[in-house]
């Protein structure tokens, strides 16, 4: 699929600046078309299904065309919301953008638009930016914020994206949540007013809301069916997202939440806001999914192509209580069960203060001779011998107030001078300051010493346990404190790149108490997020069917836990517990010692099952079929491969009564004119697989008409994993 972008004009070489044109930027099923005229305000009129050049004219003359400001600015008119707002070094607060001229050229991602702007008056620019991504169909959208002059201006407004939308009967999905139960998928119909999605946690962003949303144009949205608007904004920090509805208008705006947060632009800087992705589809919130999910693997998720290993991770296995005899004994089990890699969570660490307790040692990343008197060297040769990969867990944005490193280095930390300082997680937890180019320096050596030290480790859990506490910074000036939520990620994007740069093997996942650091901001520095620390499989089918509405499969962690579930103390048949965690990027959060014979059989079989389907389950396109959130009673979702050749397909029993009606589910992503045969892939017995396990049933059938589930999920928490593969 080839992305264009159609200019209908003559072109020169790099920019033009003629009469009234129109730009049209597409992808292979999505085009958005602006108008812009040299010394005007260019023009945003439509963005939907792809048109030509030729269809054009019909946009208008249909009365589609929104004729609207691409990005309206604040101190002329100033009715409404606004995109941008400033205050000039002499006061005045107003904007007046005027075209100066539209560049086009393309790089190794796709082609990008670029409408150049500049202050009638003042000596100052913006640049709009519209990217078609190729081979997918997401078209971003940023800005580029200029001042000329040579005196400061503050910027109090700039927000990525201002997007009208066709009104109708229009709803909304989106995604909030708390630590435990991140992701949680609110529908709602939109009503005159201003609906808002938010943070202002200022380190963890997707803990309680997810920069990410659909909105259905024509009624109640559905998965397969109906026109649907889809956005995100590639942002680790702070965010608002707001829809503003008036009567017939409808504008959604989106960017840096910039309360407590106005930026001094000094003379001849640029500030450039993050990306706001979005696309379009005439097949439902399915569509805006799959959309979204061969971006993030081809352009955003590092090495989103990559299949990814099989884990155990050691966290509610032993917890803190980490020594060498028990990571070794994990390690050996994991490896009979079919492991590929393990990873050595929170513990590992601090010799003047152990890391017995959540209260101490973060900043100190010496390994804790106490507990490891081989140290990582010895981990490794055991992982080595064997047959597995080896990672670890560290934090190293935070400290402890009992540490070597806050003992040194008190002025690193995060603090309100004057002021009492403010703790986190047991009562002495820290965050650094990462505006400081040396706190970054630091915060890069944890993982730059590790690997000199330890190349041959594997995998890094990238973790942070706090936010953003105490608003003040002993690094930047008084007159730019208000910089602080900005600055911060700036500084952490610099260290990443760094990592990324010097370690580009290294697999980092982001972890943030669970699911707070979930967004394509942080996406390309790592290869997978830690989905929450919610681990019970219930739950998790809730959890996972909410992330998936944005975030790929290979980039979700989906572990299997102890019987009964830390968390919620519900127990789950292992089955269940698989059958979920084989949805995404399959890994194991137990004790493996402690599972029965039998349970440690099962482990083996379904591991190796999912060797055989990851990268159908990892790579595939995702269809969610019946939903948890019907209240039916069950839920199901499946993936399949392009050439739908092959597909898996899973099923879930969330209820259970007397009488219940099962219903039949039908499958989507294969190929009507083609036979597929099924496979069980996870039976509890490996001779007594279900009825339906060697059965030849054609595409057809499983599209139009589906399979009765009443008689496969008879008991509490059943659940069915199935491989379809096409035979002539």
């Amino acid at each position: 699929m080839k992305t264009r972008i159609y200019l209908l004009a003559a072109l020169g070489l790099f920019s033009v600046s003629l009469p009234a044109k129109d730009y049209l930027v597409s992808t292979g099923n999505t085009s958005l078309l602006l108008t812009v005229e040299k010394g005007e305000k260019p023009k945003f009129q439509y963005y939907g299904s792809r048109i030509s050049p030729a269809d054009i004219q019909s946009v208008y003359d249909s009365g589609l065309a929104f004729n609207a400001d691409s990005y309206p600015v604040f101190g002329l008119n100033t009715a409404g919301e606004r995109a941008m707002a400033v205050t000039h070094a002499d006061g005045n607060m107003s904007l007046d953008l005027a075209v100066e001229e539209v560049r086009q050229y393309a790089d190794d991602e796709g082609e990008i638009t670029e409408i150049c702007m500049k202050d009638k008056v003042y000596p100052f620019c913006v640049k709009q930016c519209f990217k078609a991504y190729k081979e997918s169909d997401i078209i971003s959208t940023w800005v580029e914020a200029e001042n000329m002059g040579k005196k400061p201006v503050t910027l109090y407004r700039f927000a990525s994206a201002f997007l009208p939308v066709r009104r109708g009967e229009n709803w909304l999905t989106h995604f909030h949540g708390h630590w435990g139960a991140e992701s949680t998928m609110e529908e709602e119909k939109l009503t005159n007013g201003q609906k808002v999605i938010s943070n202002k946690d200022g380190l963890v962003n997707t803990e309680t809301d997810n920069p990410s949303f659909m909105i259905s144009l024509d009624g109640k949205p559905q998965e397969e069916y109906g026109q649907v608007f889809g956005g995100t904004l590639a942002w680790t920090g702070n965010y608002l997202i707001k829809m503003d509805l008036r009567n017939t208008q409808f504008n959604v705006i989106a960017g840096i939440n910039e309360e407590t947060s106005h930026y001094q632009l000094e003379a001849k800087e640029k500030f450039v806001t993050p990306e706001f992705a979005m696309t379009y589809s005439s097949c439902g919130k399915g569509g805006i999914s799959r959309a979204f999910h061969r971006w993030a693997r081809k352009y955003k998720l590092h090495g989103g192509d990559e299949l990814h290993d099989i884990l155990l991770n050691s966290w509610e296995g032993v917890y803190l209580k980490v020594n060498q005899e028990s990571m070794e004994e994990m390690m050996k089990d994991f490896s009979a069960l079919g492991g590929e890699l393990f990873v050595m969570d929170d513990g590992w660490f601090g010799n003047k203060y152990p890391r017995n307790r959540t209260d101490c040692a973060l900043g100190d990343w010496e390994v804790c001779k106490e507990k490891l008197p081989e140290g990582i060297e010895g981990l490794l040769k055991s992982a080595k011998e064997y047959g597995i990969k080896f990672g670890l867990w560290i934090e190293p944005e935070m400290a402890n107030t009992k540490s070597e490193l806050f003992d040194k280095h008190p002025d690193w930390i995060m603090r309100v001078a004057n002021r009492p300082l403010s703790t986190g997680r047991g009562g002495t937890q820290v965050v650094l300051d990462l505006t400081n180019p040396e706190v970054q320096d630091h915060v890069f050596g944890v993982v730059d010493k590790l690997m000199t030290q330890y190349p041959e480790i594997s995998y890094m859990k990238w973790d942070d346990n706090c936010w953003l506490m105490d608003y003040g910074s002993s690094f930047l000036p008084k007159d730019k404190q208000s910089h602080l939520y900005i600055d911060y990620h700036r500084g952490l994007h610099k260290v990443l790149e760094r990592i990324r740069a010097k370690y580009p093997d290294l697999v980092l996942q982001a972890c943030a108490g669970g699911g707070g650091r979930v967004n394509y901001g942080m996406l390309p520095y790592f290869n997978e997020f830690w989905t929450s620390d919610d681990t019970d499989a219930l739950q998790r089918i809730y959890l996972q069917w909410g992330i998936s509405n944005f975030y790929p499969a290979i980039a979700m962690a989906a572990h299997v836990s102890a019987d009964k579930n830390h968390q919620t103390g519900r127990t789950l048949p292992l089955k269940f517990r698989f059958d979920v965690a084989m949805s995404g990027r399959l890994g194991m959060e137990m004790q493996p010692k402690d599972m029965t014979d039998k349970d440690k059989d099962f482990a083996r079989r379904a591991i190796a099952a999912y060797k055989e389907i990851r990268p159908v389950v990892q790579l595939g396109d995702l269809y969610r079929l019946v939903s948890p959130y019907d209240n039916k009673g069950i839920s199901s979702l499946m993936y399949a491969t392009e050439d739908k050749s092959r597909a898996v397909f899973f099923a879930y029993k969330t209820d259970h009564f007397i009488n219940m009606t099962v219903p039949f589910v039908r499958m989507s992503g294969l190929d009507p004119g083609k036979n597929y045969r099924i496979t069980d892939l996870t039976p509890v017995r490996a001779d007594k697989p279900c009825p339906l396990d060697g059965k030849v049933i054609s595409g057809k059938v499983l599209k139009e008409e589906g399979i009765a589930l009443s008689k496969l999920l008879t008991s509490e928490y059943a659940s069915l994993a199935l491989e379809l593969r096409a035979v002539e």
